[in-house]
């Protein structure tokens, strides 16, 4: 049977995905399972109902735009707190059911995650820099500065940059362990370019829509060669660079081909993913491709 390009499911300790199907997913974050929508999830869930049921959590959509967390009657006290942690590689970090069914970690990315830490010898000098743009709240600038990056984190939005920082300290860095910015990540990333800043690694995670702190429009179909073409003009001679989308109208050839702009080196694009314990079958969860230069054997 032949299947479409999907990066690898590394399995985390404090994580798993249960089941999914009718529009549903079904997860443990730690020891709090999490029932909340999901609209690649076409098929019927293969556990049944009462497992469901004992969800912790349960998201109530109200609205195109959001909605709330429901605790169930058997919710514990991190489940209602509507807080608790859970630990990723040797990162702490927070876990917060937002009401646009978000909660500041996503699993899927656990093998770019991965990847950014075998890659960190792989540069020839001590330090590497990293950028992390669209940084949310942290994992991967976290998880880059405990492997010996010297990483810059951008975000547009101050509540993430602060979640940022939480994560940061509950993994034990030091305050001045990461550079933090509330910032657009395409002006950035252009004032970089004139101060003939280079990095060895840049992440890139942008939104279908969103807006700079200043109210700064990003339109991915609008702005995203942009922002390519200003991170082609930061990279070191060996360098790795990482665009993920989710919920965006685009393939992973698209994404490929728009790495492709940053001139010759290895591509590969493909889909991220959840393996569901229940019966193996994976829950799509974005699109992700990969470009690299000189970092070959």
């Amino acid at each position: 049977m032949t299947r479409p390009s999907l990066f690898p499911t590394p399995e985390l300790q404090d994580h798993a995905l249960l089941d999914s199907g009718g529009g549903e997913k079904l997860e443990r974050f730690g020891r709090v399972l999490l029932r909340r929508p999901d609209p690649q999830a076409l098929w019927r869930p293969t556990l049944p109902p009462e497992e469901w049921a004992r969800a912790d959590l349960v998201f109530v959509r109200e609205s195109d735009r959001g909605g709330r967390w429901e605790p169930s009657p058997r919710a514990g006290a991190e489940a209602r707190r509507g807080e608790w942690s859970v630990r990723i590689e040797s990162g702490t970090f927070l876990v917060r059911p937002t009401p646009f069914k978000h909660v500041g970690v996503f699993p899927e990315q656990h093998d770019n995650w991965r990847l950014v830490a075998r890659s960190a010898h792989a540069f020839g000098v001590e330090r590497p820099r990293l950028l992390n743009l669209f940084g949310y709240t942290g994992v991967a600038s976290v998880l880059a500065a405990q492997v010996g990056y010297d990483v810059t984190h951008v975000d547009a939005s101050r509540t993430s940059i602060a979640w940022t920082r939480e994560n940061a300290a509950a993994s034990g860095l030091a305050p001045d362990a990461l550079r933090v910015l509330v910032e657009d990540a395409l002006l950035f990333a252009r004032r970089e370019v004139r101060r003939a800043s280079r990095y060895h690694v840049v992440l890139l995670d942008p939104p279908h829509y969103g807006r700079g702190p200043k109210g700064e429009r990003w339109q991915f179909e609008d702005d995203a060669a942009a922002l390519v073409e200003a991170v082609g003009e930061l990279l070191h001679e060996r360098a790795l660079v990482l665009l993920s989308t989710y919920a965006i109208g685009c393939s992973p050839l698209a994404l490929e081909n728009l790495l492709a702009e940053l001139g010759d080196g290895t591509r590969a694009a493909g889909e991220l993913g959840l393996r569901a314990e229940a019966d193996g079958r994976v829950l799509p969860a974005g699109f992700c491709a990969r470009w690299s230069r000189g970092l070959d054997g």
